[in-house]
């Protein structure tokens, strides 16, 4: 697997409006983002210019408007970003991670039915 660029929480949340909504506009990215948080249209747009330089958007112009898309899935993204939680803070092991959420109460139970169903269904198709 490629690795992806890195992205700051702040691109992060543009990525999230684009991902669900693309092909989207500038306008339509800013006008979305100004009702959420505190930032200027200025600063949104940098941020979508930084992620179009990351290469994690790309846009096309139509006639006066910028339209993005992403070149980065949204489920590629998280899936590298959990693989790489995991390896930092727990060398690798599902199993560690998973006991210190447990041990210090992080999961609820209903969590805790819904990995016991994932796991049944899992051992269940043959593991991995």
């Amino acid at each position: 697997m490629k690795s992806l660029p890195q992205i700051s929480e702040a691109e992060f949340e543009v990525m999230k409006i684009v991902w669900k909504h693309a092909p989207i506009s500038t306008n339509e990215i800013t006008d979305r983002l100004v009702k959420t948080t505190t930032w200027s249209p200025k600063t949104i747009q940098t941020l979508i210019k930084r992620l179009v330089t990351k290469g994690v958007l790309t846009y096309e112009k139509q006639s006066r408007v910028f339209v993005y898309t992403p070149l980065v899935g949204e489920d590629e993204y998280i899936g590298q970003e959990s693989n790489s939680f995991l390896n930092r803070f727990y060398g690798g092991n599902i199993s560690a991670m998973l006991s210190a959420y447990i041990d210090h109460d992080k999961l609820s139970e209903t969590e805790i039915d819904t990995l016991r169903s994932l796991l049944s269904k899992d051992s269940k198709k043959g593991g991995t």
